[in-house]
């Protein structure tokens, strides 16, 4: 299974803010589409990532001043991100060896989509039950 094949199941559409906009607007905006991580977008330029991790480490650190400071200053600049092509234990692998639970998938230097751990996780159980489920079957058939 590849990232393209999750994405055709799941959907590709990118919840964005951008670098200018407040901690709030983008605490708003995870709670109202009951998300994780938005990407932070430059015009059609990934900028940085934010996500519940990034706000509750401003929190701690600077309380709730830190509601009206801009994304970019809590916002991850360094965004590792992954192809179409690449497969769901690759992405796997990756998302665990790195501690990062949002992956933005990029193609011809275009954003096109993003996974969760949440996603891997569920096409992994997905493609668990198959495995079972074709087992099951050479057995009892044999």
């Amino acid at each position: 299974m590849t990232v393209k094949q999750i994405l055709r199941e799941k959907g590709n559409q990118i919840i964005s803010i951008a670098e200018d906009d407040s901690v709030l607007d983008v605490s708003k905006l995870l709670g109202e589409r009951r998300v994780g991580a938005v990407l932070v977008m430059k015009g059609d330029t990934l900028a940085g990532i934010i996500s519940e991790r990034d706000i509750i480490r401003g929190l701690s650190i600077r309380g709730g001043d830190v509601l009206g400071d801009k994304v970019e200053s809590l916002m991850t600049r360094s965004v590792v991100t992954c192809t179409g092509t690449d497969s769901i234990h690759d992405l796997m692998e990756m998302m665990t060896e790195r501690r990062i639970r949002h992956v933005p998938v990029e193609e011809e230097g275009k954003i096109i989509g993003v996974i969760s751990i949440g996603d891997v996780v569920k096409e992994r159980i997905s493609e668990t039950e198959h495995e079972a489920e074709a087992l099951k079957q050479y057995i009892t058939s044999a």
